[in-house]
C-alpha cells in the first residue's frame, strides 16, 4: 500500500473575477517537482448565485506553456478564445484548453444561466507541458458528459475516466504526457481500489464529503492527499458520501519557472512570454475573443 507523504488542506475561498469562489488545494510553488506534472488545482464549492444581467467571470488574460482542465459539476461556464474557439460546458462536462504557446481566453458564467441564477460547482485543474511541447500549437477539447466513460468499481464507486485508463476504459481526453485524471463519486461506505503506475505522482483531491485513505488516515474535505511514489496500491473509504478528484501522472522532472499566467522552464522563457503577449502574438484569429 502507498504511505500518505503529504495531507495538504486548503486556504480560505477567494474570488477568481467575480463569478468563481474558489479553494486552492495546491500550487506549484509549494513544491513543483513533488505535484508533477500537475500545477494547480481550485475548486469552486456549490454556490448559489442571484439572477443577474452583470456578466460574472473572468475577463481576457493570457496563458502560456501549460494546460487548464475545466470540470462542471452544476450551472453553465462559457468559453471564448483568441483561436476562435468558443463553447459553453455544463453539469459533467469538461472543458480541457492546451494554451501551449500562447492563448488569450476568457470565461464566464453562461448568460442564460448568469440571468435565470443557479448553483455553480466546478474544479479548474492546470497541468504542465514537456519542454518539447511548450511551444506547440494551441488546442481546445470540449467534452460533454455523454462522451465520458464510466465505470462502477467493485466496491461501489463510480468513476469517470476523464483522461488516462482505468478498468480497461480510455477517457476521451488527449494529453501529452501519461496522465489520468478520475472523477470519482462514493456514496457513504463505498470504497475503491486502485493500481497505479509506481513512479508516477498520485493525488486525492477530496472536494466534498470525507473519506478514509489506505485504511488509516481520515481526510475532510477539502483537502488534498499526496501519496509517496513508491508503491501502486490505493484504497479510499467513504466516511460520508464524497466527491474526489484522482490525479495520477508521469513526473515531468523538468525545472519549472512561472508567473501569473506563464509557466515555463526558464525566466527567459518567463520574459519572452510576456513580450510577446504584449506585441499581440498570443492573437492568430480573427475571431478574438469578446
Amino acid at each position: 500500500m502507498k504511505k500518505i507523504a503529504h495531507i495538504l488542506k486548503s486556504a480560505a475561498p477567494h474570488w477568481v473575477g467575480n463569478g468563481f469562489h474558489v479553494n486552492n488545494l495546491f500550487m506549484y510553488e509549494q513544491a513543483a517537482e513533488v505535484l508533477s506534472p500537475f500545477l494547480l488545482l481550485d475548486y469552486g464549492a456549490p454556490k448559489q448565485f442571484a439572477p443577474s444581467t452583470q456578466p460574472r467571470g473572468v475577463g481576457r488574460h493570457p496563458h502560456r506553456g501549460f494546460e487548464t482542465v475545466t470540470v462542471a459539476y452544476q450551472g453553465e461556464i462559457e468559453h471564448h478564445d483568441s483561436e476562435g474557439n468558443k463553447g459553453v460546458i455544463g453539469p459533467g462536462d469538461v472543458q480541457w484548453m492546451t494554451a501551449a504557446s500562447g492563448i488569450v481566453h476568457e470565461e464566464w458564467l453562461n448568460p442564460p444561466f448568469n440571468a435565470r441564477g443557479g448553483v455553480l460547482e466546478m474544479a479548474q485543474l492546470w497541468v504542465n507541458l514537456p519542454a518539447k511541447d511548450k511551444m506547440t500549437p494551441p488546442r481546445y477539447q470540449e467534452i460533454v458528459n455523454a462522451q465520458i466513460p464510466e465505470v462502477v468499481a467493485e466496491g461501489g464507486a463510480r468513476v469517470r475516466v476523464i483522461a488516462g485508463e482505468f478498468a480497461g476504459e480510455g477517457g476521451p481526453a488527449m494529453t501529452y504526457s501519461p496522465i489520468n485524471v478520475w472523477d470519482v463519486q462514493l456514496k457513504t461506505d463505498q470504497s475503491l481500489d486502485l493500481t497505479v503506475e509506481a513512479g508516477y505522482t498520485t493525488m486525492f483531491a477530496v472536494l466534498k464529503g470525507s473519506v478514509r485513505v489506505n485504511g488509516a488516515d481520515s481526510v475532510k474535505s477539502p483537502a488534498l492527499v499526496v501519496l509517496d511514489r513508491d508503491g501502486t496500491e490505493a484504497k479510499l473509504e467513504a466516511l460520508e458520501d464524497a466527491s474526489v478528484l484522482v490525479l495520477n501522472g508521469e513526473p515531468i522532472n523538468e525545472p519549472v519557472v512561472g508567473s501569473g499566467p506563464f509557466v515555463m522552464n526558464t525566466r527567459n522563457e518567463i520574459m519572452q512570454a510576456m513580450r510577446d503577449f504584449q506585441s499581440g502574438k498570443f492573437v492568430r484569429s480573427a475571431a478574438v475573443a469578446g
